[in-house]
C-alpha cells in the first residue's frame, strides 16, 4: 500500500467537504430551508458548543480507547446519517437537533486525521506530512470554486448534495483497507495522561490562550455570513466561491513561507501583527462594502487566521511540554475554534439583521482587545529577553 497517497486521498476527501460546509452552510440553511440569519445563527452557535465538547472531551476518550481507523469509521458514518437527517427537517427546532449532532460527528474528523497522520509519520509509514496536507487544502479551494458554476446554475440546493456526496466519498474511502497499524488500539499508560489544569502552571499560557481565542472569534462573522454578504454586495454569483477562496491560498501562501520568514519572531510579536491584520480586515469590509475592496481584504486571512495560529504553535512548541501538547491543541480546538466563535455567530447575526455591515465591524470587540493584550504579551517578552541576556553577561 501507498501510505503517502492513502493519507494525501483521506485528507483531500475531507477538506473538499470542509470547503463546502464551512463557508456555505449558513447561507444553505438560510436560502433552502426558509429560516432567519438570527435562527441560523443562533442554531450554528449552539452546534459550535457541541463542536467543542467534543473535540476536548469525546475525541481524546475514544482515542485512548478504540484505533484510530475505527475513530474515523464512527466519526464518518455518524456525519453521513446527520447530513441524511437534514433532508426531512424543515423546522427550526428539527435543524437544530441535526446540526448538533452533525457537530458532534463532522469536526472530529479534522483531529482525527491528524492523529492518523502523526502515528504512520511516527511508525515512519508517512515520510512527508506535509505534502498529504497540502492535498486537504487543494481539495478545500478547488470545491468552492467548482460550487459557485452548480450553485449559479442549479440554486443553493447543490449545496448539500455536493456535502452529502463528499461525505460519502469519504466513508467509502474510510471502509477500505488501511496501513495495518491504524487498525491498532494505542497503548496508553497512567504516566502519560495529562490533566488539562496542568496547562495553566504553564508560564503566560492562559494570555496567550485568551488572545487565540479572541483572534479566531472574530472571524464569526465571515465563516457565518461571507457567503450571503457577497450577494447583499451584488458580487457575481459565480464568482463568489473564488473570491470566499482568496483567503485560503492567502493563508496557503503564509504557512508555506512562515518558517523561513517569520520564525526568527516571538509569538507575542505574531501575535499582535494577527490582531491589527484582522482589525485591518473588518474595518476594509464595513467601510468599503464593494468586491474589489472585499477582495483585498481577504489577503488579510493570512494575518487574522494563519499568523495568530501559527504563533499559537510556536507557542506551544517552545513552551509546552511534548506530553501536554495534545490537550493544549484540544483546548484550542474547543475554546477558540469552537466555542468562542459560538457566542460571536450570535452576535454577528443580531448586527447583520440590523445592517449587514455591522456584523463585521462587530468583530473589532475581539480584534482589538487581541493586539492590546497580544502588545502586553510581547513586552513581557522583550522585559524577559532583557533579564536573560543581563544573567549572561
Amino acid at each position: 500500500m501507498n501510505t503517502q497517497r492513502w493519507m494525501s486521498t483521506h485528507f483531500f476527501s475531507f477538506f473538499l467537504t470542509w470547503g463546502i460546509f464551512l463557508p456555505y452552510w449558513s447561507g444553505w440553511m438560510i436560502q433552502t430551508k426558509g429560516i432567519t440569519v438570527s435562527e441560523a445563527s443562533l442554531i450554528m452557535s449552539i452546534g459550535l458548543v457541541a463542536r467543542g465538547l467534543s473535540t476536548l472531551f469525546a475525541f481524546p476518550y475514544l482515542l485512548e480507547r478504540v484505533s484510530n481507523k475505527a475513530l474515523l469509521n464512527i466519526a464518518g458514518i455518524g456525519t453521513l446519517a446527520a447530513l441524511l437527517s437534514y433532508i426531512p427537517a424543515d423546522s427550526f427546532t428539527a435543524l437544530l437537533i441535526v446540526t448538533v449532532i452533525l457537530h458532534i460527528f463532522y469536526p472530529t474528523l479534522m483531529p482525527a486525521l491528524d492523529s492518523v497522520a502523526g502515528v504512520l509519520v511516527q511508525s515512519k509509514q508517512l515520510k512527508h506530512y506535509g505534502k498529504s496536507r497540502q492535498w486537504g487544502s487543494i481539495g478545500f479551494v478547488s470545491v468552492g470554486i467548482l460550487l459557485t458554476v452548480f450553485t449559479g446554475m442549479f440554486g443553493d440546493n447543490m449545496i448539500f448534495w455536493a456535502l452529502l456526496l463528499g461525505i460519502s466519498c469519504f466513508v467509502a474511502l474510510s471502509l477500505t483497507n488501511g496501513p495495518e497499524i491504524l487498525s491498532k488500539k494505542p497503548q496508553i499508560s497512567q504516566s502519560t495522561k495529562v490533566n488539562i489544569l496542568d496547562l495553566f502552571k504553564t508560564k503566560h499560557f492562559l494570555v496567550v490562550l485568551i488572545i487565540v481565542v479572541l483572534l479566531q472569534a472574530a472571524h464569526a462573522a465571515y465563516y457565518n455570513y461571507g457567503y450571503i454578504f457577497l450577494q447583499e454586495i451584488h458580487a457575481p454569483i459565480y464568482l463568489i466561491g473564488v473570491i470566499i477562496n482568496i483567503a485560503v491560498i492567502a493563508e496557503i501562501i503564509f504557512f508555506s513561507m512562515a518558517d523561513k520568514r517569520f520564525n526568527r519572531f516571538s509569538p507575542g510579536t505574531l501575535l499582535a501583527l494577527a490582531a491589527a491584520g484582522s482589525s485591518l480586515r473588518w474595518i476594509l469590509v464595513f467601510t468599503f462594502p464593494n468586491v474589489v475592496v472585499f477582495c483585498i481584504a481577504q489577503t488579510l486571512h493570512a494575518f487574522s487566521f494563519a499568523m495568530g495560529h501559527y504563533a499559537f504553535m510556536k507557542y506551544l512548541t517552545t513552551n509546552i511540554p511534548h506530553t501536554h501538547i495534545p490537550k493544549a491543541q484540544g483546548m484550542y480546538s474547543a475554546f477558540a475554534l469552537s466555542w468562542s466563535t459560538a457566542v460571536f455567530t450570535i452576535f454577528g447575526g443580531f448586527l447583520y439583521e440590523i445592517e449587514p455591515r455591522f456584523a463585521f465591524i462587530g468583530m473589532l470587540a475581539c480584534s482589538l482587545p487581541a493586539m492590546f493584550i497580544a502588545l502586553g504579551y510581547r513586552k513581557l517578552e522583550v522585559e524577559k529577553d532583557v533579564l536573560v541576556s543581563a544573567e549572561v553577561r
